[in-house]
């Protein structure tokens, strides 16, 4: 117990850590004590390093924080309903039924009423973000309909896959009749970024994960009964079918969010929930929720860094930094898992 709550203390320290340093570094560089006067509210600094913290790196910081530990405790939840090691935020096509909400706003919309909806600004924005939850609820309904009807998790995740399948298909057919500035934009989107979310935006996204996070919690025993089997955890007297569907609707929703206001972001729901067990050596849910959102908050902040770090004409996407550390944690799980079989 001693060691897990050292552990904690450690994550929430390297959070505070990297956050101030996600506000210092950048094009410009800002020193420590005047980023610190500027969050107390001091009218002494520059005004231009005001703005870049108020409005562009401090909204950017919250925003990494809270989309990487709500993804990260999304992938935990799908990793424990299917009891695969390899299942991710994406799995069930939530992410691709988010794309395609926001490949209608920016594709079809240009194509039928001249204007894209995503050229509009304010509106704009808002269009892409209310498409992107649409599109990802509306596969998720589908998903929960679907698992109503199906017993086995195996059928359920092919289901998943074929149906994100179907919306990478749609979403060829509209790049193909649409222009290509249109593609451009969509494609800029699908690139992912935490650097979107800004003002009252911003508010509302921290706001509703931070609701939805520790509601994500009070399924930890639950899960935890999961981990023994169907029959086990019936004979426990919990109803498989319904805590399968919580747990879905949960993660679906905290994945529909994030991708509406950040974009798909990869990675990080797939490979944190696996530093987060190596760290903590335990499969206890009670410990493992909480301690992969300070993960997945941490390693959203290091990737928010590493994006923006000097010396880069603006900003790398973010997929691409999150690649670099997601993929080779997967390939870890896979050869240990190999080794296993071997062993076995």
């Amino acid at each position: 117990m001693r060691r897990t709550l050292s552990l904690i203390l450690l994550l929430l320290l390297a959070i505070l850590v990297l956050t101030v340093v996600n506000l210092m570094i950048g094009s410009v560089e800002i020193p420590v004590k005047d980023v610190c006067r500027i969050l107390l509210g001091s009218t002494d600094v520059s005004e231009i390093w005001q703005n870049i913290i108020l409005k562009s790196r401090l909204p950017q910081t919250l925003t990494a924080i809270v989309a990487g530990a709500g993804l990260a405790v999304s992938g935990l939840q799908m990793q424990t309903v299917f009891r695969n090691p390899l299942a991710g935020p994406s799995v069930l096509g939530i992410s691709n039924g988010s794309a395609l909400g926001v490949a209608f706003v920016v594709l079809l919309s240009g194509r039928l009423g001249g204007v894209a909806l995503s050229r509009l600004g304010y509106l704009g924005d808002a269009a892409i973000s209310v498409a992107a939850i649409v599109g990802a609820l509306a596969v998720m309904m589908l998903i929960v309909w679907v698992s109503q009807r199906v017993r086995g998790n195996v059928t359920l995740l092919i289901i998943g896959v074929m149906i994100g399948y179907l919306a990478n298909a749609v979403i060829g057919v509209l790049k193909f009749l649409s222009p290509e500035e249109d593609v451009k934009a969509f494609v800029v989107w699908g690139l992912g970024s935490f650097s979107r979310v800004s003002g009252d935006e911003m508010m509302l996204f921290v706001t509703m994960m931070l609701v939805l996070l520790p509601l994500s919690c009070l399924l930890s025993k639950s899960m935890n009964l999961l981990l023994l089997g169907d029959q086990y955890a019936a004979n426990l007297g919990i109803n498989i079918r319904r805590t399968r569907l919580l747990v879905i609707t949960c993660s679906g929703v905290l994945v529909a969010i994030v991708t509406a206001y950040c974009g798909p972001i990869m990675f990080i729901g797939l490979a944190v929930p696996h530093l987060a067990r190596s760290i903590f050596r335990t499969s206890n849910h009670r410990v493992l929720l909480p301690s992969t959102a300070l993960c997945g908050a941490v390693l959203a902040l290091v990737c928010n860094f590493v994006a923006r770090m000097p010396g880069f004409e603006g900003a790398l996407p973010v997929n691409s930094v999150t690649a670099l550390v997601g993929a080779p944690v997967i390939a870890a799980v896979i050869f240990r898992r190999h080794k296993d079989d071997i062993g076995e």
